[in-house]
């Protein structure tokens, strides 16, 4: 006995997505509201991959759900994006993998990955307002001392993503790079980024491992993210969202970008090993 060719529901159409639609409104929103007092601002919408923990202790979060989660802002708990050595070699040798056979014939996806090994130093200086606390990041490429960029960051929201099946969760961040003028004075402190960047179609995933110096004490951190790569074309796309005027595909870009980017962070999370 087979079975016949069923309808996707008793309408003939697929119920629509409410965890995308939620993260899609979400960055909608945000993007949408942010403070125009920075006109020359990049927008930056990114995923990090870690763990939520209880927050003032070290116990992964526990909430009595079976599967993947979006939580709610009053949800207490902190997010940790450092993730164990183990866990960075095993990524490491994923993405690594996946940047050659995506280049072969066959592969599941026609555009192949593409891969920089970046070595960074970021400097870190107070803000040029003693009333502000954010902080001014002058990025130099490592190797040749050039000055990369200048900027702060603006957080203008999160969202957090509890996955209890995972080795990981997962963390939507959505910030304003503002350019700025390179500071006077000494840095606050140093970090070094050892970067192993992947880029594919609209989307780059960052493996970084993060040395940070402040005070004479060092830590190394280890950190895996996926971020939206053209911020002009989000801020083109979430124009159109719901814009009667435009045509169905335009209308419907942004949530498409959206459900792209959900799919590549989830991949990550489900590829992911027990943190221990």
């Amino acid at each position: 006995m087979s079975l016949p060719p069923l309808s996707l529901s008793i309408l003939g159409v697929e119920p629509l997505d409410e965890f995308i639609k939620e993260v899609a409104d979400f960055i909608h929103h945000t993007i949408m509201k942010r403070p125009p007092e920075y006109p020359t601002g990049k927008v930056e919408v990114e995923a990090k991959i870690g763990v939520l923990r209880e927050r003032g202790g070290n116990n992964r979060l526990f909430l009595p759900v079976l599967v993947e989660t979006i939580l709610r802002p009053d949800v207490e708990c902190r997010f940790e994006s450092n993730m164990q050595p183990q866990q960075h070699k095993h990524f490491n040798g994923l993405l690594n993998k996946l940047k050659i056979t995506s280049s072969q014939p066959g592969y599941a996806s026609s555009t192949p990955l593409e891969y920089s090994h970046l070595y960074l130093v970021d400097s870190f200086y107070p803000s040029e307002s003693s009333e502000s606390r954010d902080r001014i990041r002058v990025t130099r490429d490592e190797k040749t001392g050039n000055v990369i960029e200048t900027m702060k960051k603006i957080r203008l929201g999160d969202l957090n993503v509890y996955s209890p099946q995972r080795g990981a969760d997962w963390r939507i961040s959505v910030n304003l790079e503002v350019p700025v003028q390179h500071p006077l004075g000494s840095a606050m402190h140093t970090r070094r980024k050892d970067r192993l960047s992947y880029t594919h179609e609209e989307f780059i995933i960052d493996l970084t491992q993060v040395t940070s110096t402040a005070g004479g004490n060092h830590e190394v951190l280890h950190e895996l993210e996926v971020e939206i790569a053209r911020p002009e074309l989000l801020l083109a796309t979430a124009a159109k969202r719901g814009d009667p005027n435009a045509s169905e595909h335009e209308r419907s870009a942004f949530d498409e970008l959206i459900r792209a980017f959900v799919n590549n962070a989830r991949i990550l999370v489900r590829n992911s090993e027990p943190s221990g």
